[in-house]
């Protein structure tokens, strides 16, 4: 591919990725939520917490097959390798942006469907039973992400390198660096997590139960819950946008070497 347009992509990418640190870089409450904050059960974080790990599971194991079923994964393998082949030979700009077009149309489809999940279920008053559904659209999300830059997704340790994503998106502070860190020496230098997929799983739990804690619970009313349920497309955009990011990172990192 074109080498000098690959380097003006991996500039550009950098610049994306500070501007989404620093802006996640510290965490921002709304104030509604200081104000419910002594009407939430002491032990519904720990309920949260522990509902996405077994959705994690369900998903990983029998989910990803009924994911599969909401786009054609063989075609999106096969457009990579046109796209990539075309890249190959007209070596232009046009042909190595074509990626990040994909993956920008991906995203907007799947956040359309992130909002209406989340809002249906919102009016509905449901907020730990969302929880599977919210992670299936997120998966999707990242599932059609990884195809559109050539990666596939269904080994273990390509299901670690999503966790640790979602977790890194959710993180804030020093914690938010660290994280970016180890994900970037991974894709870079081939430095493997220090995690098992099962610990991953835990911690990335945790941070998803942390981060949408008081949305979840006010998305758990019926009709106020909307306002939990237009949570999800916040989050799921973030989250989306990030590991667009770490994808195209991967992609252009493997096209310089």
């Amino acid at each position: 591919m074109n080498q000098r347009q690959l380097k003006k992509e991996w500039n550009s990418l950098v610049r994306s990725e500070k501007a989404f640190l620093e802006k996640a870089f510290r965490k921002r409450e709304a104030g509604w939520q200081k104000k419910i904050e002594q009407y939430v059960p002491d032990k519904l974080e720990e309920t949260l917490n522990k509902t996405f790990c077994k959705a994690f599971e369900l998903i990983f194991e029998k989910g990803t097959d009924i994911i599969e079923k909401t786009y054609d994964r063989e075609k999106k393998e096969q457009g990579y390798k046109i796209d990539q082949y075309a890249a190959n030979l007209k070596n232009n700009a046009q042909s190595v942006k074509v990626f990040g077009k994909k993956a920008f149309g991906s995203k907007a489809f799947n956040t359309v469907i992130s909002a209406v999940e989340g809002i249906g279920m919102g009016v509905l008053g449901m907020g730990i039973p969302d929880v599977p559904l919210f992670l299936s659209v997120i998966l999707k999300s990242i599932y059609e992400l990884a195809l559109t830059y050539g990666f596939s997704y269904d080994t273990e340790e390509e299901q670690l390198f999503i966790l640790k994503l979602i977790e890194t998106s959710m993180l804030h502070g020093d914690e938010l660096l660290q994280a970016n860190t180890s994900v970037d020496n991974w894709i870079v230098s081939g430095i493997q997590f220090s995690e098992e997929k099962k610990e991953q799983m835990e911690k990335t739990s945790y941070a998803l139960s942390k981060e949408l804690l008081y949305l979840k619970f006010v998305q758990g009313m019926p009709v106020v819950g909307v306002l939990g349920g237009v949570s999800d497309v916040v989050y799921q955009k973030k989250i989306a946008d990030y590991a667009s990011l770490k994808y195209k990172k991967r992609f252009l990192n493997q096209e310089l070497l």
